[in-house]
């Protein structure tokens, strides 16, 4: 995410929308590849309000959950700094985007419902196996239908605040963020309980099939 949001500031100097393009296109698309690679690992496991969704619909067990927010935050963090690192910048620089308002707080709840929805229902469905494809079909989507450009992600949010690139998120603006991705993750568990209530697979948020065991 944040390496092809600095390729695009590279490549398209000035022209925000096309910037902006171009960063949902790969992200969406990497997205998918890395669901459909780690899934079978950890259940693709990478945001921690999927984590806790999962935990409160009996997927995860608390010691599982605290196990995995560390290491997706750790993960983001991680991210941010080889991105910068490979685009010659910095190893950390602290954003100075400022992503503030009402607006944009908004569209993190609407985000956030939104990515929550999709995820669990196409599992409690019985499609996982479309779901790579789905979640990155709608993150791709809502780049540009939402305000802050659907970050839906905790730990996205903190990777984000450690490069001041055209993806960053000022560290100020950041618990804004976090705190409305939570209140999307409340509003998403209702309404989840309410159209999907039968829990067709115990790990819930597991985005692909579970890993055969034993491989050919």
């Amino acid at each position: 995410m944040i390496g092809s949001g600095i390729a695009a500031q590279r490549l398209s100097p000035g022209d925000i929308g096309l910037e902006l393009l171009e960063n949902a296109a790969a992200t969406a698309v990497g997205l998918v590849a890395i669901i459909l690679t780690f899934g079978p690992v950890s259940g693709a496991h990478f945001n921690p309000v999927v984590s806790l969704a999962d935990r409160v619909f009996g997927g995860l067990s608390t010691q599982d959950v605290l196990a995995y927010i560390p290491a997706q935050v750790a993960g983001c963090a991680s991210g941010a700094i080889l991105a910068n690192r490979m685009f010659h910048l910095p190893f950390v620089e602290l954003s100075t985007k400022s992503r503030t308002g009402g607006g944009l707080r908004l569209a993190e709840i609407v985000a956030t419902v939104g990515l929550l929805l999709v995820i669990f229902a196409v599992v409690r469905s019985g499609r996982a196996s479309i779901a790579p494809f789905a979640v990155g079909a709608y993150i791709g989507g809502a780049y540009f239908w939402t305000a802050s450009t659907s970050f839906a992600n905790p730990a996205i949010v903190i990777g984000r605040m450690l490069s001041n690139t055209f993806a960053g998120i000022k560290p100020s603006s950041a618990p804004g963020f976090i705190s409305f991705e939570l209140i999307g993750l409340v509003i998403a568990v209702g309404i989840i309980k309410v159209l999907y209530p039968d829990i067709r697979d115990t790990a819930a948020a597991a985005v692909v099939p579970a890993a055969p065991e034993v491989y050919p």
